[in-house]
């Protein structure tokens, strides 16, 4: 353990000598699973625990969301590009990578621009890239909407189901999850800014520090969140300057702006949050997948036993989900949070299952 590492625990558990049990939930899935990677959990006095939430995009991916992009991929003159981690994740008895292996033609892709390349290398087939993510990965797709409109691509479109984190933590909190403290997600902030999540202390009067992804970053934002707890005030404190600036990052989010405006949003887990989705504006109808296309909406139950949507809300550890290990694990994932690189049960089976 190195010195800064050790201080930073030192200061944690004298800042939460008591307190009373604490709850923590990253919000973040990118730091659900850094906090297992580095042993986050054992460096931390017994009276804090860290719980998930609902931070992973694949996993909160409605299965009715999950349904048009596969009824898209099953058309005969479509191909549907996205990204990798959303191949695996289950949709009934069907998967993105089922459909493929019976002769759908669908791409994976890392960004969202070679949706476009396709588009212009195969102008006779219609190209639908499906935006999964949040206001990390939501301006690559107004990027790429902004480039076909400036291109006259005519055959490209996108099914967008892109959502913002802050209405999904306001309906969280205030539907009484037993949370104390809030550690937010350091992509997010990076695009929409620190001060996105000034709700938190103003409106859910909960403390809330905004932390990158390294050992000692998390540890100094933890530190500020029992800090504020101690005194029993709650704020923002920014623990992640050197990527996350007060208000954001100006370009991306005039792009966002540009291209998308808030919708309703169906979150795995959540159900339907308003203005928590980003749809295409008007101006670019033409690339809208959904007024394109006449795209039936299914209704996808959750699978039998799957405890998936409770994780999310960070009333149930991974492990104690009945399928956990046995049924689900990364090779035969029944939930989504057994498939992205993001979700808490793949983060609990990869870097122990008593953590």
């Amino acid at each position: 353990m190195n010195a800064g590492v050790e201080a930073l625990r030192r200061e944690i558990a004298a800042r939460a000598d008591g307190l009373p049990d604490t709850v923590v939930m990253e919000v973040c899935g990118t730091h659900t699973h850094a906090m297992r990677r580095y042993g986050i959990r054992q460096l931390l006095p017994g009276n804090i625990r860290l719980v998930s939430g609902p931070g992973c995009p694949v996993c909160v991916t409605d299965g009715r969301d999950l349904a048009r992009a596969l009824w898209l991929a099953g058309q005969r003159n479509v191909t549907l590009c996205c990204f990798g981690d959303m191949l695996r994740v289950p949709c009934g008895k069907e998967s993105l990578l089922s459909l493929a292996a019976k002769g759908a033609r669908v791409r994976v892709v890392v960004s969202p621009l070679e949706a476009l390349q396709l588009a212009r290398a195969e102008p006779r087939r219609a190209i639908v890239y499906f935006g999964v993510g949040f206001e990390t990965t939501a301006p690559l797709t107004a990027a790429l909407v902004d480039q076909a409109g400036r291109q006259s691509i005519p055959n490209l479109s996108v099914l967008s189901v892109h959502k913002t984190m802050p209405e999904a933590v306001r309906t969280l909190m205030r539907s009484g999850a037993r949370v104390d403290a809030l550690l937010c997600p350091g992509h997010v902030a990076a695009v929409a800014g620190a001060e996105a999540f000034r709700f938190v202390p103003e409106e859910l009067r909960l403390p809330a520090a905004v932390s990158g992804f390294e050992a000692e970053e998390m540890l100094l934002a933890l530190a500020a969140l029992m800090g504020m707890l101690r005194a029993k005030k709650p704020g923002l404190v920014n623990a992640y300057p050197r990527a996350a600036a007060p208000y954001g990052n100006p370009a991306a989010l005039a792009l966002l702006e540009g291209v998308f405006e808030p919708r309703a949003a169906n979150w795995r887990g959540l159900g339907e949050i308003p203005a928590s989705g980003l749809a295409l504006r008007g101006e670019y109808a033409g690339f809208d997948a959904e007024k394109r296309f006449d795209i039936p909406l299914t209704d996808v139950p959750e699978p039998a036993g799957c405890r998936c949507a409770d994780v999310l809300r960070g009333l149930l550890e991974p492990p104690e989900c009945p399928l956990f290990g046995s049924a689900c694990a990364p090779q035969s994932p029944v939930g989504a949070c057994m498939v992205s690189s993001e979700g808490a049960c793949a983060a609990h089976y990869a870097y122990g299952r008593d953590l």
